[in-house]
């Protein structure tokens, strides 16, 4: 079993830090710079990790990039991936294999990479926390539950919500989890958490009910 870390300075710890409210007006493209609404989608850059803003003129331009990479205006192939607006809930996944991972806690996202590793992040007030997972162990969780095969790495996440009696297992884009990280953050008050953080936890898995789709 590997220790706990903390969470290093990556997209996910930066994306925490930006404000969670910002004036329409500070939005903008990182690819091209123009002003963008707040509800816009997210590249992940493979080089530097970060999570970039996209207009819905990228957006399009990254969506042909992911279908030709090789002649992809990143550059490069697979530098920038688009992350996917999918939301699909998952049937429950057997607690025996999950179990076999050896999260400490029940409320967790994983994200796998292209390398066949796999890293679990659980939200805190101090924002994510690192578990470094046996890779043997979640190839074998991955070969029993096989829509953990078709996890996008990098871009999206298995979403697992287990703590206080819910059975929530989601795939979703890697930023709905920095939201949530985010969100956590922002609720959470005393040693427990308060009287907000858990109803605002479950209020996000609602909206996630609200938005999902299977295409």
């Amino acid at each position: 079993m590997t220790a706990v870390a903390s969470e290093p300075a990556t997209a996910l710890a930066r994306a925490i830090r930006r404000p969670a409210v910002q004036d329409e007006a500070e939005e903008r493209c990182d690819v091209c710079g123009i002003a963008i609404a707040p509800a816009h989608r997210h590249l992940v850059d493979g080089q530097s990790g970060e999570l970039q803003c996209a207009c819905q003129a990228c957006t399009v331009l990254f969506q042909r990039d992911a279908s030709a990479p090789e002649a992809g205006p990143s550059g490069g192939p697979g530098r920038f991936r688009l992350v996917p607006d999918r939301r699909e809930r998952l049937a429950e996944l057997p607690v025996d294999e999950l179990a076999e991972l050896g999260l400490p806690v029940g409320l967790a996202f994983i994200v796998a990479h292209p390398d066949g590793t796999a890293l679990a992040h659980y939200p805190s007030p101090a924002g994510a926390t690192r578990w470094d997972l046996d890779a043997a162990d979640w190839q074998r969780v991955t070969e029993r539950c096989p829509p953990l095969a078709g996890l996008e790495p990098e871009v999206q996440a298995l979403l697992l919500n287990t703590a206080r009696g819910r059975r929530d297992h989601w795939i979703v884009p890697i930023d709905d989890c920095y939201r949530l990280v985010a969100l956590i953050r922002k609720e959470w008050r005393g040693l427990s958490g308060g009287a907000t953080v858990w109803p605002a936890i479950a209020d996000f898995f609602t909206g996630l009910e609200e938005r999902k789709d299977h295409g």
